[in-house]
This record gives C-alpha cells, structure tokens and sequence, in this order.
C-alpha cells in the first residue's frame, strides 16, 4: 500500500530533516528577538512587538519546511497538485507545497503477499485447500496510485480468485503432478490483468495443498500397491532373464562336453572348501553308463 511520509512506518528522514529545518533557524532567530527584546525594554515599546514578530516569522517558516519530504532509494512520490497529477519525484529531498500538494509514496522493490489457504474443488469434484506466496513489484506509480485504490489488496484478491479458477478447472492428478504448469498459468494470467495497474509480478508459488484425511488414506493405498506391483513385476522380469541364460547355458555345457565337465568341477571345488564337507568322486561316465541301462531296461 502506499504511503504518505506521515506515516510512521515510512521509513523515511523526512520528520528529522524537517525538526532540524525549523528548530535549528528558530533559536537563532529567537537569540536575535531575544536580544533585541532586551534593548528596547526600556522604551516605551517594550518587547511585546519583537515576541508577536518571532510568533509570526515561527509559524511562517514552520508552515514553509513543512513541505520538505525525503525519498528513499526505492521509492518514488506522486504529487499530487489540488488533486490532480503534478509530477512524479524522488529519491532524495522533495519539496512540496503546503496545503495546495500533496504526495503517496510508492515502494519499487519487490513486494511479496500471502495468499491464504483457498478451498477449491478439482475438476473431478475433489475438494482441496492451496495456499500460496505472490511476488510482485510496481513499475509505473502513476498507474498504481491513480488507476487503482489500493493496488496490493486488489493483486492479492485477483491472484485469489484466478488460483481458484485455474485450480478448478483441473483434476487432482493434474493438481499434484502439473504444479509448474498451474503456476505458470496463473502469472500469465494475472500479468495480463494488472499490467494496466502499473504492476509487474514476478513469480507465485504455491505452497501447501491439503486435502481430506480419508483421500489421504487411498492415495497412500494406492502407492503401497503400484510400487508392490512393480516389486513383482521386477522380480518376475528378473526370473524370466535368470531362466533364459540358464537355458542357454545349458544349450551351450550339452554342445560343449568339456563345457560341462569344468562345470562340474567348479562346482566339486566350491563344494570343498567348507571343513565340514566331505566330497566322494565318481567318474562322469559311471553315470552315463547307469542312465543307459535304465532306458534300456525301461525300452524291455
């Protein structure tokens, strides 16, 4: 909001520059009167006129640097002249005319404004409440001092109801999943509108994004399960490459009899390197001579 220098929380010299202004010239003054006060108090004036004439010069020249104003870097001041636009000053010392100026001091840094938590209903009829932060910063403070009452309530209820609008008009996936998107949306929008104000924002972010304990609930269900059912399927995809080379391995030891037979005995060597086991050979071909002869036996 805008501020005149009189407000005391503008951060401004103006109060002391103005003291210093009037105080300082008055005691001077007032040791001329004083003086000259003395010497004619034994005339038949006395000194009652030299204390009317410091009374009048005191409230002359109070009335005069009344109308010194300070500036700070960040801030410029519209004057205003009998109510009409007169020019636009600032930063440093300002000079206004008392009684016929008057100046609002507008800040150009950037600003930031609290969005408060609005209830919105998704597109999907799923009720959640947004909360969010605006950054903003003015550009033109003539059109932000004449175009508009009160430019930071008027950004802030504006950046309200388009949250609410982009925000419906989506579904809650949408919502949770899109969050740079309904941002961006809502400052093209936003831009669009209060750029005749004299405004320019620079970025919202949204913050918080509740919604019911009972929907909490199922959307934590339905995690657990996706990310059980790609446990299973990853385990499943493990087991199919598993038998694969199994299989071919297997294709390769049958082509290959010396394959399998240094197979074997990696597997007589791994077997004996435990103390507590005892390993018995038996030649490769005691088993090929078994197996013939029960298919043989089988054949009669």
């Amino acid at each position: 909001m805008s501020r005149d220098s009189s407000d005391p929380s503008h951060a401004s010299l103006g109060t002391p520059i103005r003291g210093l202004l009037f105080v300082v010239p008055m005691i001077v003054l007032g040791i001329i009167f004083l003086l000259a006060g003395f010497a004619t108090v034994a005339s038949d004036d006395g000194a009652v006129p030299w204390i009317f004439g410091y009374v009048v010069i005191g409230v002359l020249w109070y009335i005069a640097v009344s109308g010194v104003r300070v500036a700070s870097q960040w801030e410029r001041g519209v004057v205003l002249r009998l109510g009409k636009y007169h020019r636009l000053c600032g930063p440093g010392v300002v000079y206004i005319v008392p009684f016929i100026d008057s100046v609002r001091f507008v800040e150009l840094r950037l600003m930031t404004l609290n969005i408060p938590s609005q209830r919105v209903i998704t597109r999907d009829n799923v009720p959640a409440s947004v909360d969010g932060v605006l950054f903003f910063l003015v550009t033109d403070p003539k059109k932000a001092i004449l175009e508009i009452q009160n430019y930071r309530f008027a950004i802030s209820q504006y950046s309200q109801a388009t949250l609410r609008d982009v925000i419906g008009g989506m579904s809650l996936d949408e919502l949770l999943s899109e969050r740079e998107q309904i941002q961006l949306r809502i400052v093209e929008i936003v831009e669009e509108r209060i750029r005749g104000w004299g405004l320019h924002i620079d970025t919202i972010r949204l913050q918080d994004i509740e919604m019911p304990e009972d929907l909490k609930r199922i959307m934590s269900r339905q995690a657990t399960a996706e990310r059980e059912k790609r446990a299973t399927i990853t385990k499943a995809e493990g087991d199919k490459i598993a038998a694969e080379n199994l299989a071919a391995a297997a294709r390769t030891m049958q082509q290959s009899p010396g394959a399998m037979k240094l197979r074997t005995l990696q597997t007589i060597d791994s077997l004996g390197a435990g103390p507590a086991n005892t390993v018995i050979l038996m030649p490769a071909e005691f088993g090929d001579i078994a197996s013939k002869m029960i298919e043989k036996c089988d054949r009669e």
